[in-house]
């Protein structure tokens, strides 16, 4: 199907894009007929004539790049530990019945709260920030991989068994892959609550990155420069969540 309609594949991506023009269309409009307060919300056309003043007087570059490094570190150590620990948790049910729910309850709890304990214990480094974008992705990574080990269909199993494969082999080449996707949701998860404590703390202790250029933008008030480096947030994420989903796609095979 695909092959005789190449262009079904890039309909989604069309409307997508459809909508969000059409989206800043209307916030255009409402802008400029004052429905939405013009000292709040600025000109979607303001914020894109802005873009070349932040790139050229603001070093975003170097700011994205730290920003970059920052939320690759913690996007790392999510995948190593979540996923490490929630094998971890899966193989020892009296440990996952005994930490589950708290790690379930560390999911929704507000961790960029305890910024100062960090401050305390790393000082105002890249540090403090690595761990709080760490300690904020853990929990949804640890999660989805129970989830997605648990989930590995019995039969599945059973064929591995009459094939006489070790407990390591059954682990490895059928309930691993068969969690894969599951677990690569928890990661996409962990990297969305990294991101926003990642680029939160730079706002917080104002070090460096885009949350502290979103930080000097607001303070200054340029409402049109504000709006566009959020927009870097924005493209950092997108950067991770293409990475990830093309490692998925290197790991996982079609079906």
């Amino acid at each position: 199907m695909s092959a005789a309609n190449p262009g079904a594949r890039h309909f989604p991506l069309l409307v997508g894009m459809g909508a969000l023009s059409a989206f800043f269309a209307g916030i255009e409009i409402l802008v400029r007929i004052d429905v939405i307060n013009r000292f709040i919300v600025p000109m979607p056309s303001q914020v894109i004539a802005s873009f070349e003043r932040v790139i050229v007087e603001e070093d975003v570059v170097a700011r994205f790049w730290l920003t970059f490094q920052e939320a690759f570190i913690a996007g790392a150590m999510i995948a190593i530990v979540g996923i490490s620990l929630g094998i971890l948790l899966y193989r020892v049910e009296i440990l996952r019945r005994a930490t589950e729910t708290w790690v379930a309850a560390m999911a929704s709890a507000p961790t960029v709260l305890i910024y100062p304990l960090f401050l305390v214990i790393f000082g105002r480094s890249m540090w403090t920030i690595v761990m709080m974008g760490f300690v904020a992705g853990l929990p949804p990574v640890i999660l989805k991989t129970i989830e997605g080990l648990a989930g590995t269909r019995r039969v599945l199993i059973e064929v591995g068994r009459s094939f006489n494969l070790t407990a390591r082999q059954i682990f490895t080449k059928i309930m691993l892959p068969s969690a894969l996707p599951t677990i690569f949701v928890g990661v996409r998860l962990g990297l969305i609550f990294t991101l926003i404590n990642v680029v939160g703390v730079e706002f917080l202790i104002n070090f460096g990155g885009l949350g502290q250029l979103i930080n000097d933008l607001a303070e200054r008030y340029d409402l049109a420069g504000t709006y566009a480096s959020i927009a870097f947030v924005i493209l950092v994420s997108v950067f991770f969540f293409v990475v990830t989903e093309w490692v998925e796609k290197c790991l996982v095979p079609e079906r």
